[in-house]
């Protein structure tokens, strides 16, 4: 089975061409390749399938196997990928994910992919659409005990969910121990995102994120453009600004005409193999 591996400012997915290849089992293969030390090493799985709805389908799972909604950086990656190998001459084009369709636009240089700009849609701010088990019509910068410490969190799905807290400094959090209890606290049905954020200035930020079924990951796309959502909500973040993560910097707005949130970044071709273990 052929694949190729891709990241998006170091959120790295192992991608698979079902055109070409068959998966019968992606949450088995997910768990599979996903390792760093007895498989190619991931932050998951990706398919890249055919669509009656859109250009192209996206699915993704989780190193634990379990399938995500939707990944920011991955549906950029698909971008890529669909032009780059000639799947597509489109710069603008339809992607299917379990969060819905996902619009991007795609900026070539010398014939190849570098950037892609992805129309996130609207941020979910209910509590029960997230969802998180929470009275009120938004979860801003709430306190909640999480036994021992407690955090002020803000709550936003891009697709799919993220609990938002500011610190003042990020770099010495252990969120191994932090993230891990949250992402599985019992106010959240379907587990949490969480993102941990600096702000430097009104313009930028730096997040460190820990994504329920993976653990801290070098970057989150949704989870960018949620803490982008969160910190206009609680007046620390204007509309559009950087946000920086361990592996690179996304470029976020999110638009006052349309309310869409609206993600720009790069995307890269790590290497391509072939898996010869794998029996689907």
């Amino acid at each position: 089975m052929k694949f190729t591996k891709m990241h998006g400012i170091g959120n790295d997915y192992v991608y698979i061409n079902c055109f070409e290849e068959r998966v019968d089992f992606p949450e088995k293969l997910a768990v599979l390749v996903s390792d760093r030390h007895k498989g190619i090493g991931s932050d998951g799985l990706v398919l890249i399938m055919a669509s009656d709805v859109a250009d192209f389908q996206m699915r993704m799972f989780n190193p634990d196997g379990s399938e995500s909604q939707m990944c920011g950086n991955a549906s950029r990656c698909v971008g890529k990928y669909v032009f780059d190998k000639g799947l597509t001459q489109k710069t603008d084009i339809l992607l299917e994910t379990k969060a819905g369709i996902k619009q991007l636009h795609l900026y070539p240089t010398n014939e190849k992919i570098k950037q892609v700009c992805v129309d996130m849609g609207e941020p979910i701010l209910r509590p029960a659409d997230i969802p998180v088990l929470s009275s009120g019509e938004r979860i801003v910068n709430k306190t909640i005990d999480f036994n021992p410490e407690q955090y002020k969190i803000t709550c936003v799905s891009m697709g799919n969910p993220h609990t938002i807290i500011f610190c003042s400094k990020i770099n010495g959090l252990i969120l191994e121990n932090i993230g891990k209890k949250i992402e599985s606290s019992g106010m959240f049905p379907e587990r949490t995102n969480v993102e941990f954020v600096e702000i430097r200035s009104p313009q930028e930020a730096y997040v460190r994120v820990w994504e329920r079924g993976t653990g801290e990951t070098q970057a989150c796309g949704t989870g960018a453009c949620a803490v982008l959502v969160a910190g206009v909500l609680t007046g620390c973040l204007e509309r559009k600004a950087t946000i920086a993560l361990p592996g690179g910097e996304l470029q976020i707005e999110w638009n006052e005409k349309d309310n869409h949130v609206y993600m720009t970044g790069e995307a890269v071709i790590v290497f391509e193999g072939e898996l010869l273990t794998y029996q689907s």
